[in-house]
């Protein structure tokens, strides 16, 4: 029976960890706070992030990093992207050899412009043919609740993929396999910048025409982004792109589409940062994500809005209005 480690107890380390444990596997799972380890293994609930989901038993937590990947033979990594790096450094001694890495964060590094997937190469010196990324439209309680679900695990080796695959395929979890982890790890990056414009809209009183607007048009950038860097476009047509964007911009489950929402109501991005206990990832990564685009040449004006809308440099209704005054232009050009 494998033993997997989860390198982060949120909401989606915490709701994949039950999929791990419906699949058969021991899990020992990573907590950076260890009252939540502690509710954890004693009331068998992570009362801060999935609050009345009973865990598994199959399923124990730890602040102590050395015992959670003590004999794993996958680990895990579950903790908000800007914060891969620094946490990395500091487990990496602990991890075992030769064992899949596998990412479930959905980031661009800021100020490197690496994925998620390359952060964790450079860190632990793994090759990329251990790395593996794990993405599609997975909203975290959905998948606590066993709703049927997809994704897909994407890997440059297949053979890890694969193996992979087998370890996370449960009844109501069902993963495919591709090789193309670039334009995996940019969809499900993108999308939640996409999420943020489309929460705006929302909470500004605007209706179907415009998100869908809005989603479609950011789907297109982020597979110009993805060719750009050599990604199959197709990749974003499938679950780890098309999937992941209409999960993420359609549900009130959505985190990113609530921080957007919360904008376009009228609070500023310090007020809804304050609001929650749960990382937005569009907003740390819209800044690196444009500068990623910029870099290889690629227009994508709905990042580079949203991003300049952090920065404090537009109001929502602005920004909006801005995308939609841009010279008209052919739909493909």
């Amino acid at each position: 029976m494998p033993r997997i480690a989860v390198m982060g107890a949120g909401s989606w380390g915490t709701a994949f960890s039950l999929v791990l444990a419906d699949a058969g596997h021991q899990v020992r799972v990573w907590g950076r706070r260890e009252s939540v380890c502690e509710g954890i293994n004693a009331t068998r609930e992570n009362v801060d992030y999935m609050p009345g989901v009973i865990l598994s038993g199959a399923i124990r937590a730890s602040h102590d990093e050395t015992w959670v990947l003590e004999g794993a033979d996958a680990v895990v990594l579950a903790v908000p992207s800007q914060t891969l790096r620094a946490n990395l450094e500091q487990w990496t001694p602990a991890l075992p050899h030769e064992v899949p890495l596998v990412s479930l964060m959905k980031g661009v590094e800021l100020g490197t412009h690496q994925r998620m997937s390359e952060v964790i190469s450079e860190v632990s010196g793994v090759s990329p043919s251990h790395v593996a990324v794990v993405s599609g439209p997975n909203l975290a309680r959905e998948i606590a609740a066993r709703q049927p679900a997809a994704s897909v695990v994407a890997c440059v080796d297949e053979s890890v993929a694969t193996q992979l695959q087998r370890w996370c395929h449960t009844p109501a979890f069902r993963p495919y396999t591709v090789t193309d982890v670039v334009g995996c790890e940019l969809g499900g990056t993108t999308k939640n910048v996409i999420a943020l414009a489309v929460g705006m809209a929302i909470g500004l009183g605007f209706g179907d025409n415009t998100t869908a607007t809005v989603i479609t048009r950011g789907l297109a950038e982020t597979a110009r982004l993805a060719h750009a860097m050599g990604a199959d476009p197709l990749t974003l047509a499938g679950l780890a792109g098309l999937g992941d964007l209409v999960a993420t911009c359609s549900s009130p489950l959505s985190r990113n589409r609530t921080f957007g929402q919360k904008l376009g109501s009228g609070m500023n991005v310090a007020e809804v940062t304050a609001s929650t206990r749960q990382v937005a990832e569009g907003m740390q990564s819209c800044q690196s994500i444009a500068e990623l685009a910029a870099a290889h040449g690629v227009d994508m004006p709905i990042v580079e809005h949203v991003a300049a809308l952090i920065r404090g440099e537009l109001e929502p209704r602005e920004m909006l209005t801005s995308l939609v005054s841009r010279s008209a232009k052919r739909e493909r050009a």
